[in-house]
């Protein structure tokens, strides 16, 4: 059997899980040139939450960094992660706005595409993956792992021939709570490998220390790569670390080989680097925590669920709200929790907490009983359901949501345009996934970094942002909520309604 080969987090992954995605081009490009002589198989360094950062909070250009570290890495394969229809956002996009995204990432560099759907829903991957394919680059289909009645090992091998039939060059297994057991690491793989013709790659955290028992499990299986990252943006919440992977492969014939002083080189660059983002890294980061077995919060938004709930003035009601995120999953079908679905659902247990089991029910939660995400792995509790639909004033559709927007590009374009922006598709794209944000970056306005969670600040008071509201009902009261999501603020407005 071929050696395991490892891909690295460090650019992506690691910082977005211990340093809410705050590291700059500027802190990657002295370590680029040495992650691409090691001889990784691929290097993440794109999509998530770094686009967002970037144009947010860091005065860059994501494409722009996307072209440096291409330059500064060019032999290793570039990764990003996409999610489907929402591109790197949290509502669905057109067919056309997605398309020409991929179109734009594949001619800055990017190879690799990591293309998930929150509620695993293939129908959502359609566009993504069939413009990768068309653009020469490869598509790698994810399952979002995650444990619930309805998730068995028959329904992931379901799926993954679901993604091979619809042209995916491999298979992704994203364990984005930490949350794999290695029994199961390891019967699934094995499944997926003898059912299905394709490479398969598995993703995990440290979040609740099974991480490198389950890759070992996987490797034993046959999975063909892991993925890991560097101390100390590794572990915890991150991935596991690459030299502690290695250490446990001695004496395994799978073992691959890494310059061993080549990883030390980086880790010294990384710690130099983690301190100085030492504002948006936290111990609870850090350590090993079980109770995510229980309660399947992602690393991404535990690193922030904290400082969001002190916003709110709920710091005394951490364990209350977590306890409460399994009871909304289950109401939602079983929905796993990965970007946006874990923000929605962490939102909705948030409230559920402060105003009482469902009195109050937010936007995207409502869509997601609604359809407007996709099909729900499980069935949505019927009592809630009626209750959406009954506030929203109509039916929960069955359609794939893209199905029902109208193309946007040329819009978005024509927007770009009347502001005195560029229109092209990186501009158009950028614009219409974050429209405020890029008109200042082009503008050269300096982004507004809030102070850092360490600080604690007194969460301001913003301008009510306006929530659809169906013409036949009634707001009976209005509550305004400011959150955190991966270090990012999102001003939210959640409705009771009657009618």
């Amino acid at each position: 059997m071929q050696p395991v080969t490892f891909n690295n987090t460090v650019l992506r992954d690691g910082h977005q899980s211990l340093a809410a995605t705050r590291m700059t081009t500027a802190q990657m490009l002295p370590a680029a040139p040495i992650l691409d002589e090691i001889g990784f198989s691929g290097l993440e360094t794109w999509g998530g939450a770094t686009i967002d950062a970037c144009l947010r909070y860091l005065n860059e250009n994501p494409f722009d960094r996307l072209r440096a570290l291409k330059k500064a890495a060019p032999r290793t394969p570039q990764i990003m992660l996409l999610r489907g229809q929402n591109i790197v956002q949290y509502t669905s996009f057109p067919d056309d706005v997605v398309s020409a995204f991929v179109r734009a990432n594949a001619a800055a560099g990017q190879d690799v595409f990591r293309i998930f759907d929150a509620l695993n829903d293939t129908r959502n991957l359609i566009t993504a993956i069939k413009t990768v394919r068309e653009c020469g680059k490869h598509a790698r289909g994810e399952i979002c792992y995650t444990t619930s009645p309805v998730h068995t090992i028959e329904a992931f091998v379901q799926m993954g021939i679901e993604l091979e039939k619809m042209g995916c060059d491999s298979i992704g297994i994203k364990d984005m709570s930490g949350i794999m057991t290695p029994h199961f690491a390891y019967m699934l793989v094995k499944e997926l490998k003898r059912t299905i013709g394709l490479p398969i790659t598995l993703h995990t955290h440290e979040t609740a220390g099974l991480g490198a028992a389950a890759y070992l499990a996987a490797i034993d299986a046959g999975v063909d790569a892991v993925e890991t990252s560097i101390v100390p943006f590794a572990n915890g919440t991150s991935q596991p670390d690459t030299v502690r992977m290695l250490a446990l492969l001695e004496g395994n014939p799978r073992r691959p080989d890494y310059d061993p002083a080549k990883l030390q080189e980086l880790r010294l660059h990384f710690e130099e680097v983690y301190q100085q983002l030492s504002a948006f890294t936290s111990p609870a980061n850090e350590r090993v925590d079980s109770d995510i077995l229980v309660f399947q919060v992602p690393g991404g938004m535990l690193s922030n669920f904290r400082n969001q709930l002190a916003e709110q003035g709920m710091t005394d009601k951490f364990d209350e709200v977590v306890r409460e995120i399994p009871v909304v999953r289950e109401a939602l079908g079983w929905i796993p929790l990965v970007t946006p679905t874990s923000q929605i659902v962490g939102t909705q247990a948030m409230m559920n907490v402060k105003f009482g089991r469902w009195k109050m029910i937010c936007q995207p939660a409502q869509d997601i009983a609604l359809g407007k995400y996709g099909k729900a792995p499980g069935p949505i509790n019927p009592e809630i359901l009626a209750q959406v639909e009954k506030q929203a004033g109509r039916q929960a559709i069955t359609e794939r949501p893209a199905d029902l927007l109208a193309p946007g590009l040329e819009g978005y374009r024509k927007q770009c345009a009347d502001k005195g922006l560029p229109t092209d598709d990186e501009t158009a794209v950028l614009f219409a996934m974050f429209p405020a944000q890029i008109e200042a970056l082009v503008k050269g306005i300096p982004a507004a970094e809030p102070k850092p969670a360490k600080a604690k600040p007194a969460a301001p008071t913003p301008e009510p942002v306006a929530s659809p509201t169906p013409s036949n009902a009634v707001v009976a009261s209005r509550q305004q909520m400011v959150l955190t999501i991966n270090g990012q603020r999102h001003e939210v407005c959640v409705e009771k309604l009657e009618g």
